[in-house]
């Protein structure tokens, strides 16, 4: 008789505990609305990621073959060499603000993972879901963001100013 209650508990212990779905619907509804918000930003911060690679890319190739076609075409005069060089060091330019974009849709990704993401590094506010969705990397609030470039305006007329 001893054999058979074993087993039965063993059943009663497997039937006690929730099955893991369970578990995730015990969530209450505002974590749940988190978690997709959650989901839902990080969607766009790595679609946006994707369409900057995508773009790096695209210029790498056509700067690529660019250059394979002008050293095929000719040796370029001197006018020529000043025309190259200075559409090479705006494509560089063109390159590193995109670049610098990357870097921010990657900083925002590590934020997101660690729960930061969407709160102003200045004053904590929640920044807004509009805000969020025009500049998905933003770290301040429209506020704080405004009082910053007002700052940097003031600080960059003193330095002009002799």
């Amino acid at each position: 008789m001893k054999a058979k209650s074993k087993p039965r508990q063993a059943v009663k212990a497997k039937a006690v505990s929730p099955p893991p779905k369970a578990a995730a619907q015990s969530k209450s509804p505002k974590g749940a609305i988190l978690d997709l918000r959650t989901e839902a930003l990080r969607k766009i911060l790595v679609e946006r990621r994707q369409a900057v690679m995508k773009e790096i890319e695209g210029q790498i190739g056509e700067r690529i073959s660019d250059e394979m076609q002008r050293r095929i075409d000719s040796a370029p005069d001197v006018g020529d060499q000043a025309l190259l060089d200075s559409e090479r060091g705006r494509d560089i330019s063109i390159m590193e603000m995109r670049n610098r974009v990357r870097q921010q849709i990657d900083e925002a990704l590590a934020r997101l993972d660690e729960g930061t993401y969407g709160l102003c590094s200045d004053c904590g506010v929640e920044i807004s879901e509009k805000r969020l969705l025009a500049v998905p990397f933003a770290r301040r609030c429209v506020a704080c963001q405004e009082k910053e470039e007002m700052l940097e305006k003031i600080e960059q007329e003193e330095e002009q100013t002799p």
